[in-house]
Parts: structure tokens; sequence; C-alpha cells
């Protein structure tokens, strides 16, 4: 893909992402992350992505990861690879910076795709054994379901879209993630 396609992509999410946070609908109270500290050096590594509400750049994502990794200055440099379309589509590649927007808890950043514009990112849950983690955003336009492997079992699967049902999340646009 040439640069000024990657650019207009990821200029095109960005806006995206702005102009959720200015539609009107009913008022209801943002989505939080959790309240518990999490240990981000724990966190760090790949998460495969099982599921997802997605961002119009990932609606036909096959073997999506998302990598995470603390860099010395304290941002995470974040790259999220997945092939379109199918397990043998192109592989796409995008690289935002992750900033700790919560020092206390470490679970709500803002990533960063496009300068100067952030856009905050909510870890909703995550287990005892940061195996199993939800993320979202504040209105619930987006949310993702990811694990450290490729499947979990379907019980736990349910487990986690209920989270997102209680959450407020519409669960009817959920979309799995096939991963092989």
């Amino acid at each position: 893909m040439k640069a000024a396609q990657v650019f207009r992509s990821v200029l095109t999410f960005v806006g995206s992402v702005l102009m959720v946070g200015c539609q009107s609908g009913p008022a209801r109270e943002p989505l939080r992350a959790i309240d518990r500290p999490i240990k981000l050096e724990r966190f760090m590594g790949d998460w495969y992505v099982i599921a997802h509400i997605p961002a119009f750049i990932e609606d036909e994502a096959f073997n999506g990861v998302e990598s995470y990794r603390l860099d010395a200055d304290g941002t995470i440099a974040t790259t999220y690879t997945f092939n379109k379309g199918g397990f043998d589509g192109p592989l796409k590649s995008y690289h935002p910076t992750g900033f700790i927007y919560n020092q206390e808890t470490k679970a709500e950043w803002r990533m960063q795709f496009l300068w100067p514009f952030k856009s905050a990112y909510l870890i909703v849950y995550l287990d005892d054994t940061y195996e199993t983690t939800v993320i979202g955003v504040p209105d619930r336009g987006y949310a993702w379901i990811m694990a450290r492997s490729k499947a979990l079992p379907e019980k736990r699967y349910q487990e986690l879209v209920g989270l997102l049902y209680q959450t407020g999340h519409d669960v009817s646009k959920l979309r799995r993630v096939p991963q092989r």
C-alpha cells in the first residue's frame, strides 16, 4: 500500500473515531475502565483479537493480533496486524502509540494513530491471570475481546460477551475474528 493510501486510511479512521464522540443519542454515563491497578509489564505482549465491535479499518479482519511493548519513555508501542478479507488476504499493520492516561490504575490509555489526535482506550476487564481482556471506548462504539491464545472455550467467550452486554454495548454488532 502506498504511503498516501495509508495516510488516508489512518486519517479516515481517526475522523470516524472523533465523530462517534459527537453523535447524539440517549444520554448515559460514559464507559469506564476497571478501577483496580494493572501490572503494565504483565499486560504487554501479544493479544489475539477474538471478537470485536470493529472500526471500519478492521471490519474484515482475520488473524487479528494486538501487540504492546512498554518503551523506556513510558509510552506503549502498539502494533495491530491482521489479514484483510480472509486468511490469505493482504497483511495490514497499524502502529499507534499508547499513552497511560490514568497513572494510578494504568487501565485507561490514549491511543494516537495520527498526531495530535488521541482516542480513549479503556481496559474494561482483565482476568487475574492476564489471559483475557476486554477493551472499550467511552461511547461504547467499539470493543475488543482479546486473549493470549487464538481461541477461547465457548463458555468463556459467552461470559465475555455477557460482560459487554452488561456494560451497555450493542452485542449484535459483535463480530468474531477468525483465527488460524
